[in-house]
């Protein structure tokens, strides 16, 4: 499995949106299936982008294990949006360790950065570090972080989470997964910079020798 996991970042959805997304998940817990459906379009993307990176090809089961228990528990959820994103985020993490532990015993096969880009983008997030997070070579470098850092990193940018609920996801400290997902946000900054400072240096060195890198 690949190594996982500053300023705080978290995609943020436009009032009209949120106010949607909150109307939904109280129909959805009446038994409303269109308000299940909007729910799901709007969590699954980043969901499954999330689940890749813990365990690579198995990620739409996980995924789809996961949204089977959130439809035959919904009506027993309590709390509001960032918290139903919480809980399923706390499901989804659970059916991965799942299924991390039933392949102990077969050959890993990692997330490969090009899975991860394949999947829906981040939306609304805050801070130049996410400008290049589309790129394979971006999502290489979060998967590249200490574990800790990179799955913070993931809960606050791809999932969306705040800072609190994506403690509790992850079973620690508010405290330190702020520190965690700083560090990884910093870590990401200066690799992303070195990186466009590679760039121009490398174009030199073509232009001088007339031999591009190999």
């Amino acid at each position: 499995m690949p190594a996982l996991a500053g300023p705080t970042v978290a995609p943020v959805a436009a009032p009209r949106d949120q106010t949607l997304l909150e109307d939904a998940l109280a129909a959805a817990r009446e038994g409303d299936e269109w308000a299940f459906v909007v729910l799901y379009r709007d969590l699954q993307p980043r969901l499954l982008r999330y689940a890749t990176a813990l365990v690579g090809p198995d990620a739409e089961d996980v995924t789809a294990e996961t949204w089977l228990h959130v439809a035959k528990d919904l009506r027993r959820f309590s709390g509001d949006l960032d918290g139903f994103r919480g809980w399923v985020t706390t499901i989804c993490r659970n059916r991965a360790m799942d299924s991390a532990r039933a392949r102990t015993r077969r050959p890993a096969d990692p997330a490969e950065p090009a899975d991860l880009v394949a999947l829906a983008d981040v939306r609304h997030t805050d801070g130049a570090v996410f400008d290049g997070l589309a790129t394979q070579w971006a999502i290489d470098q979060i998967l590249a972080l200490p574990r800790t850092e990179a799955e913070a990193v993931l809960l606050r940018a791809v999932i969306g989470l705040d800072g609190p609920t994506a403690a509790r996801v992850l079973g620690k400290r508010p405290g330190a997964v702020r520190v965690a997902a700083h560090r990884g946000l910093r870590r990401l900054a200066e690799r992303l910079r070195a990186g466009e400072e590679a760039g121009p240096a490398r174009a030199g060195r073509e232009r001088r020798t007339g031999v591009a890198d190999v």
